[in-house]
């Protein structure tokens, strides 16, 4: 279970939007059930609501992860991440990560400051305060998730094409590089959803058993969510399926009810 939620966060950035109309408005919520097979381990949760930062309203999204069963006497999780995020250009202000993975804690916020092309992240944990270099475009790993289903060129991309984003996350800026795989109809509780899929390219080893072990199904109607998240490990396989929503911006796509 080690890591799950973390990485059930980081497939989720694979969700893309031509700009034609905003995929996502304050108010969306979605949950999704975690699970080996039939065996629930977990649950997922991805909310929009409204703050203010630098004195102008901006999109405040929480996600949070946690164990649940018999899940929690083998690897307790309980996750928080925030970001803060501009409603127009979606540039994060600021990103909060406060997570307890059986044991592993971390307590932290990230403030961006998207003039100077830094971020400054203080660990309460650790009681340090650190400032990082960053790219122009970077983004947290939850603002990537909602930067992306706004994105433009995901109607361009075609099968085998990939597309890179910069996302900072653990001190530092990663090249997160996402292959479009083609199109298919998932079958789920909702009905049968039209879907584009994608495969981020993840590092082998540690947790995957090779580079192209993820693969999402993502809505393929103006909201652009996530349906589906298969994950081949190094033990077994893990799937990540939307189990309900909310205050969705758009009309969802069912072909079958």
């Amino acid at each position: 279970m080690k890591k799950i939620f973390f990485l059930f966060l980081l497939f989720l950035t694979v969700s893309f939007d031509s700009q034609r109309t905003p995929a996502f408005d304050v108010g969306e919520w979605f949950k999704f059930r975690i699970h080996y097979g039939l065996v629930t381990a977990g649950y997922a949760t991805l909310e929009v609501k409204e703050a203010i930062k630098n004195n102008k309203r901006v999109f405040h999204a929480i996600g949070k992860g946690y164990t649940t069963g018999m899940s929690k006497w083998f690897f307790n999780v309980d996750d928080n991440y925030e970001s803060y995020f501009d409603k127009n250009t979606g540039k994060p202000y600021q990103f909060v990560r406060k997570i307890d993975e059986g044991g592993y804690t971390k307590n932290q916020e990230g403030f961006f400051n998207q003039d100077k092309n830094t971020v400054l992240v203080k660990d309460y944990k650790n009681d340090t305060n650190k400032t990082f270099t960053t790219p122009e475009y970077v983004q947290d790993i939850v603002s990537t998730f909602y930067y992306l289903r706004n994105h433009p060129n995901v109607d361009k991309l075609k099968v085998g094409e990939s597309i890179v984003v910069d996302m900072f996350f653990d001190d530092e800026t990663t090249k997160f590089k996402l292959k479009f795989i083609g199109n298919e109809d998932l079958d789920t509780t909702f009905g049968t959803v039209p879907c584009m899929v994608f495969r981020p390219l993840v590092q082998s080893g540690r947790v995957f058993k090779e580079q192209e072990s993820l693969t999402v199904w993502i809505s393929d109607d103006e909201n652009k969510l996530p349906i589906r998240i298969k994950a081949s490990l190094a033990v077994g396989s893990l799937k990540a399926d939307l189990e309900s929503f909310k205050g969705l911006a758009n009309p969802f796509s069912i072909k079958v009810q």
